[in-house]
């Protein structure tokens, strides 16, 4: 009986759809929310435009990071009649609208207020409460940004951190590393500027400053929005995965051989994979379903992150896609 040309579906994963890399988040939250108090403080009662910038920077970073939950939240949900395949890209989506707020409510309102008080520079008052909420943001910030660079250094392997970035499908880490990176920078931007305009009695430095950390924003929005656009479209899963996936098919006793796979990334944890393979000419259709239970099984207890695979039957020259490399 020859084989049916339709695909054949192999069900759901049964994996733990929670996320695992929410440490970092967290950590991040309660930072931000801690600094964003004091800086807005320490800027309204001193009349610093860099501390109020820093407080915008803290506050539109506290708001990412709640966005990020959510986009967690949303992505454990299961599939449904709506969203067959699950809500995994949420979190992508989500990560993308945190890129967009840290150029539009960060960077652009830092930039703003740098060039009004650049026009109309402001004497500084009580300049000690500005060194000493930075100094307590630095603390802040720093403990964030260790967690979140402890999980990318657990993650990359051994790639480099740019590479892991790149090649990376969770986007919580690298986001939350980036945004703390970019804090980091601008409490030291935020200092040099108080400092000299004080020193020498300039306070168009704190102006500058404002501007400086917009364009550290600006330029971590873009990098963000780069890499998560990467993410939202669709990337495939790592050569490991596919390579192991394919060997999991061809040593199933009915598969000739694996002629085409097609995979792709529904979130950190979720992976749709479309595999045309050829099977022995004398197997009947309930043998072949058989076969497809059998990967499927064999794919649950190897490559849990393989959340929904789709099988078609198909002759090795009517192949559709060629494995990738």
């Amino acid at each position: 009986m020859a084989p049916s040309r339709r695909a054949l579906p192999v069900g759901w994963s049964d994996m733990a759809s929670s996320h695992s890399g929410s440490a970092p988040v967290y950590a991040a939250l309660a930072g931000n929310a801690l600094v964003a108090i004091s800086k807005f403080a320490a800027g309204f009662f001193t009349g610093s435009s860099a501390m109020l910038s820093e407080g915008v920077h803290s506050l539109v970073d506290t708001g990412n990071e709640l966005l990020m939950l959510y986009g967690m939240h949303r992505a454990a949900l299961p599939p449904d009649r709506d969203h067959p395949l699950g809500h995994g890209r949420e979190l992508y989506f989500w990560t993308f609208i945190v890129a967009l707020l840290i150029f539009s409510l960060g960077a652009v309102i830092s930039v703003y207020e740098g060039v009004d008080h650049v026009l109309d520079p402001r004497p500084f008052e009580n300049v000690l409460i500005n060194y000493g909420v930075l100094g307590l943001s630095a603390v802040f910030e720093g403990a964030s940004w260790y967690v979140a660079f402890r999980r990318m250094r657990e993650e990359k392997g051994a790639h480099g951190y740019i590479d892991a970035i790149r090649r990376s499908k969770d986007p919580t880490t690298f986001t939350v590393l980036f945004e703390d990176s970019a804090a980091l920078i601008g409490i030291f931007i935020a200092f040099c500027a108080i400092f000299l305009g004080h020193q020498f009695s300039l306070p168009w430095f704190d102006g500058l400053g404002s501007i400086l950390i917009g364009l550290v924003l600006a330029a971590t929005a873009f990098f963000l929005a780069r890499e998560t656009k990467a993410l939202l479209i669709g990337e495939q899963a790592f050569p490991s995965v596919q390579r192991r996936l394919v060997e999991i098919a061809e040593a199933d006793p009915a598969v000739v051989r694996v002629n085409g796979l097609t995979t792709v990334h529904l979130g950190p944890e979720q992976v749709v994979a479309t595999l045309s393979a050829e099977f022995e000419d004398e197997r009947t259709t309930p043998e072949i379903e058989a076969s497809v239970q059998r990967i499927e099984r064999k794919l649950k207890e190897e490559l849990p992150q393989i959340s929904a695979l789709f099988i078609k039957p198909r002759a090795t020259g009517e192949a559709a896609h060629r494995l990738s490399d």
